[in-house]
């Protein structure tokens, strides 16, 4: 990474440091672009050119977390895209990594209690699916897009079903998160594997 792509980036995660601590401080919809420049240090117009949208200023991962699965599909060719996706979900489950929902107390509220941002990140929820789509689609032969698409929502539908799973035990402060989502998932990706493993 070149030094001008380093100072872009330590700008941008600086700005989206800046706008999360005034979100959970005031609310989502109590803050504007303005003041996130101003509590970032730079102008309002450096914002719009980071952040396409206020909400891209929450969901700053929203590009990684949306072509996760697919990339996990896509660096294993010669594994069923069941196995590829179950193996990656408990590996990132040990990293406990934001893809998978891992986030503080006050974050998740934030996010919660803004119907903007779960809109959201509902959308970022149904466009993991259809990237996963488009990857089993250039994987399966011709005429089989209707099982790519099935596969797609239910390994989508287990993942985003295990991220308000963590999200509810991390509101909750439960102290064995990683150890009852390991058992979730465990028991949700058992269930799928008749079908698509």
């Amino acid at each position: 990474m070149s030094l001008r792509e380093q100072k872009k980036l330590e700008t941008r995660q600086n700005i989206s440091h800046a706008a999360t601590r005034l979100f959970i401080a005031r609310g989502f919809e109590g803050v504007t672009i303005a003041e996130v420049a101003e509590a970032a240090r730079v102008a309002k117009m450096t914002v719009t050119n980071h952040f396409g949208r206020k909400e891209d200023l929450v969901f700053d991962i929203r590009n990684d977390f949306v072509d996760w699965p697919a990339k996990l599909v896509q660096q294993a060719p010669s594994s069923p895209p069941f196995a590829a996706v179950r193996d990656g979900y408990f590996a990132a489950l040990e990293e406990r990594t934001a893809l998978l929902g891992f986030a503080g107390i006050e974050f998740v509220g934030m996010v919660r209690a803004s119907v903007t941002l779960m809109a959201a990140l509902t959308q970022m929820h149904l466009d993991r699916e259809q990237q996963l789509v488009a990857t089993l689609l250039e994987r399966e032969a011709p005429g089989s897009d209707i099982l790519a698409r099935t596969a797609a929502a239910h390994l989508t539908s287990v993942l985003r079903l295990l991220f308000d799973e963590v999200w509810d035990l991390t509101y909750a402060g439960d102290e064995d998160l990683v150890a009852k989502v390991r058992e979730a998932a465990t028991k949700a990706f058992g269930q799928l594997e008749p079908a698509l493993g």
